[in-house]
């Protein structure tokens, strides 16, 4: 098996549908006296705005905009048909697509995603949306060659436990990332669904399987966060054999609780805490997303771990933000509100999971079959050869697999077509680079061995001139025979001056010398390009130490401008080159300077962002915590590592 090309289906955006619960009269009774307040403290405006009060000053209020808004009196269909079913056929085309509803305890979020029998929510609508897709395309005459089938898995994350909800059992399942960055769960059953009818067999009783229990705000509350994954997988039957594979997860998030006002205590009050940890790790990956960080924290958490293809990775995602209109839970849904304002700048890139599958071969015969029959005498090949030919050539035998049977050919050049991946004029490319290689290996090997024969043959000759100049040497006969362009003449010189015997030094006293580690040699540049002049030498006698220091001031005397001391060009070409990094560059290549940390990126990018770009790098000063003594410490960091580089 190995992966088609990939097709990139343009860039999406993370669609946000905020709904907003109707208002309940007993809820707004039950609070507390500072909660009291008259009416609701949201208000739509228009199919994809609201105000929220502002909860200083009443006449106040704060507006918000999303791609929909689903108001007090939307139902179940609405919220389905504006917002969830239009990532259904991208998951028939082989795409990944995530369905979550995320607010607040107590403001309707399993209603949203379950509902009733009497108003389905999105699960339901969606699976049987999905099969009634199904049945339309194998209807098509185009796709007459394609086999679909559905999968389903229904798991819970509890206390930070993966646990299948289609198993009893409580065994925690681990979280894998495969070679092409898929989320896979080892040990996840996958059962096979062809109708509406089996998926509701087998999700009713897991749904009664989740762990729900009751707090001070919610009758029925979520103690897990559920996740339904329908996987549908798209077959060719014929070559090449295509297989195209997407997945779509339909999440029921826990609501965030206020332990104070639930009232939590005991097991209620951990359950709690690990949905609080699991929630805030989610609001820093869409932090993270958002400010373009290198890290971005999903392996912190375990539902972030599930959503890393949601969030910022190759899913169609839709986030459902349920919100209560009560004054309280007013800074829930104030923080719920907030959270979906960021979640709707995360871009996913999706794209289509495609795969060739080998041909199955031709199943075995079965042992009764074969029956008792004594196998035949071994016999040579060239024999079974003329036996297969015989067989071939003779009346009325059939061959079940014979080579003209055009479903085998095109088995065989779909087989072969993977196999050679390459390209035919690529691989002659590549043989001619192999054949060149090999030449010149060989050709450096020879004269690697010619040069190593002259060297022997110095040396030979060398020492047989110290025992005998008049003779000439017999062992190197041999040698000089090879190489007869290399004579004694060629090889020594006689007109050399005589060497000198350096003095010995045996009866001096040696001096305890220090041990310097070696320098770290950068890569030197032209004197041209780096014309930085050089420090005079401090290393002179005491004489005119104190001629100096009588005349100039001694060393404490002050140092010319840094600046004069480089050329202009480069001075200028370094300044340059900072001015682009402070206009252009994010938080990770501001943060990439000298001197400027976490802090000073981030000041950097709101200036930015309200006066427009640097007209010259002084302007950096007016940034506030930027003297001009830490200005000119920065410039001169920066430049003299510009020039290092």
């Amino acid at each position: 098996v190995r992966r088609g090309a990939p097709r990139r289906p343009p860039p999406t955006r993370v669609r946000v549908a905020v709904r907003l619960r109707p208002y309940m009269s007993a809820i707004a009774a039950a609070s507390t006296d500072e909660d009291k307040r008259d009416g609701p403290c949201v208000r739509g405006q228009g199919s994809r705005g609201l105000d929220i009060v502002n909860w200083r000053n009443s006449t106040e209020t704060l507006h918000y905009e999303f791609d929909v808004f689903h108001g007090e009196q939307s139902s179940q269909q609405e919220v389905y048909l504006s917002s969830v079913r239009p990532v259904l056929p991208h998951v028939l085309c082989g795409q990944n697509a995530s369905v979550f509803a995320y607010g607040p305890t107590g403001a309707g979020k399993t209603h949203t995603m379950l509902g009733s029998a009497e108003q389905p929510g999105v699960i339901p609508r969606a699976v049987r949306d999905l099969f009634q897709l199904v049945r339309e395309q194998r209807a098509q005459p185009e796709n007459q060659d394609w086999e679909y089938s559905i999968g389903m898995s229904y798991l819970e994350i509890y206390n930070e436990k993966v646990l299948d909800l289609l198993e009893r059992g409580e065994q925690d399942l681990p979280i894998r990332e495969d070679r092409e960055h898929n989320i896979l769960i080892p040990g996840l059953s996958l059962r096979p669904l062809d109708s509406f009818s089996d998926f509701d067999a087998l999700f009713l009783p897991a749904s009664q399987r989740r762990t729900t229990a009751s707090t001070s705000l919610n009758e029925r509350s979520s103690r897990s966060h559920a996740v339904l994954l329908l996987k549908v997988v798209k077959s060719q039957l014929c070559a090449p054999f295509r297989q195209l594979t997407g997945k779509l997860y339909l999440i029921d998030l826990a609501g965030s609780e206020d332990n104070r006002r639930t009232g939590n205590q005991g097991l209620r009050l951990k359950e709690s805490g690990a949905i609080n940890r699991s929630l805030f790790t989610l609001s820093k990956v869409v932090d993270a997303l958002n400010h373009g960080l290198a890290r971005v924290p999903y392996r912190d958490s375990k539902l972030t771990r599930l959503l890393q293809d949601s969030l910022g990775g190759s899913a169609h995602s839709v986030m459902i933000t349920n919100i209560a209109p009560e004054y309280q839970y007013y800074f829930d849904t104030l923080t719920a509100l907030n959270f979906a304002a960021k979640s709707k700048q995360i871009v996913n890139k999706p794209f289509i999971r495609e795969t060739v599958r080998a041909a199955v071969p031709a199943p075995k015969r079965p042992r009764e079959e074969q029956g008792t029959a004594v196998a035949p005498p071994p016999q040579s090949k060239r024999a079974r050869q003329g036996q297969s030919e015989g067989q071939e050539a003779g009346p009325g035998t059939a061959q079940t697999h014979s080579p003209s049977d055009p479903s085998v050919l095109q088995r065989l050049l779909a087989l072969e077509k993977m196999l050679m991946g390459t390209p035919e004029r690529q691989r002659l490319t590549l043989l001619k680079t192999v054949a060149q290689s090999r030449k010149e290996i060989q050709e450096l090997r020879e004269k690697q061995k010619e040069l190593e024969e002259k060297a022997l043959l110095a040396q030979t000759l060398t020492v047989s001139g110290q025992t005998d100049e008049q003779q000439p040497p017999v062992a190197s006969s041999s040698l000089v025979a090879r190489h007869p362009g290399v004579g004694t003449a060629s090889l020594f010189r006689r007109d050399l001056p005589p060497l000198h015997r350096k003095t010995s030094t045996a009866a001096r006293p040696r001096k305890q010398q220090a041990v310097v580690p070696p320098l770290q040699v950068s890569q030197v540049q032209p004197l041209q390009q780096c014309a930085v002049l050089c420090k005079q030498n401090t290393a002179v006698s005491k004489k005119k130490g104190s001629e100096a220091g009588a005349g100039q001031g001694g060393e404490n005397s002050p140092v010319g401008d840094w600046e004069t001391q480089l050329d202009a060009a480069l001075l200028q070409k370094s300044r340059l080159h900072i001015l682009q990094v402070l206009n252009t560059g994010d938080l990770r290549l501001l943060k990439g300077l000298q001197q400027i940390g976490d802090k000073k990126a981030k000041l950097i990018l709101g200036w930015r962002e309200i006066h427009g770009p640097f007209a010259q790098v002084e302007d950096l000063q007016k940034i506030e915590g930027i003297s001009a003594k830490r200005f000119t410490s920065f410039i001169k960091a920066n430049i003299l590592s510009t020039i290092g580089h």
